[in-house]
């Protein structure tokens, strides 16, 4: 029996119940539904299954009043309190017991298969979270009793933390003026004119660097027109612009040779 002072769980409620008497078993064969007489139940009422501790109560219970009618202690399932039919999977046998330890075997029967799996997974359930609570129990004894690892310090011993002491990479630095990476500027000689184009019928704009201080426009008979910048302070620092003198068309005039440096 289970100890006083554990509260009693519900573990599933069925409305609809039958109860069978059930004729002694003749052999070691298993009970069959079909000896019994189906059409024609001794007892109707409800079920409900609790459990308190590791014990499973199967008890039988009048709809109305909730009286009890018989009840069937469960200790192990599959077990001898609770056996299937071999011909059917809605009706089982029960070992009841009364208080005086007087038992009888008696036939249960659903009347609908869900109510029938129901009752079924409810007690493997039950019996299944007994067995792993029967296991954490023993690995916590042979816990207790083996020996216990020691992560103390032993008396004199001592460790060493670097924190914040580790190797500093040295970062590349970058190259100055001198170094190689760094292209020399551009040598103050000549620069040679952009080509311009040898048809009369295009314009020619030729840019000088600098601050333009004159512009020149002159018309020829052919209607091309040339229209020139330059800068004297930018003639004086970079000197005379030589070109081939293919590429550029003679002076039309001899005021224009005057004013400009001859390409």
């Amino acid at each position: 029996m289970a100890a006083e002072g554990e509260y009693e769980s519900i573990l599933c409620v069925k409305p609809d119940v039958n109860v069978y008497r059930i004729p002694p078993r003749a052999s070691n064969r298993a009970y069959r539904a079909a000896d019994w007489k189906l059409d024609a139940p001794d007892w109707s009422g409800r079920m409900r299954i609790t459990a308190r501790g590791t014990v499973a109560y199967i008890k039988l219970e009048d709809k109305v009043s909730g009286e009890l009618f018989a009840q069937a202690p469960v200790k192990e399932y599959p077990g001898v309190a609770v056996e299937t039919v071999s011909d059917s999977s809605r009706y089982f046998v029960l070992r009841i017991q009364d208080d005086s330890g007087r038992s009888a075997f008696i036939g249960v029967g659903f009347g609908d298969r869900g109510d029938a799996f129901d009752f079924n997974v409810a007690l493997q359930d039950h019996f299944k979270w007994v067995k792993q609570e029967s296991e954490i129990s023993k690995s916590n004894q042979l816990g207790d009793s083996g020996p216990k690892l020691d992560l103390g310090f032993k008396e004199g011993q001592t460790i060493t933390l670097n924190i914040g002491q580790g190797k500093k990479r040295d970062k590349p630095r970058p190259q100055g003026s001198a170094g190689v990476g760094l292209l020399p500027p551009p040598p103050g000689g000549k620069i040679a004119p952009p080509p311009s184009s040898g048809s009369s019928n295009h314009n020619t704009v030729p840019q000088i660097a600098g601050t333009a201080t004159g512009c020149l426009l002159e018309l020829d008979s052919s209607n091309s027109n040339t229209v020139v910048q330059s800068n004297q302070s930018s003639d004086l620092l970079w000197g005379d612009f030589s070109a081939p003198a293919s590429s550029v068309p003679p002076p039309s005039t001899t005021q224009s040779s005057t004013n400009w440096i001859q390409f």
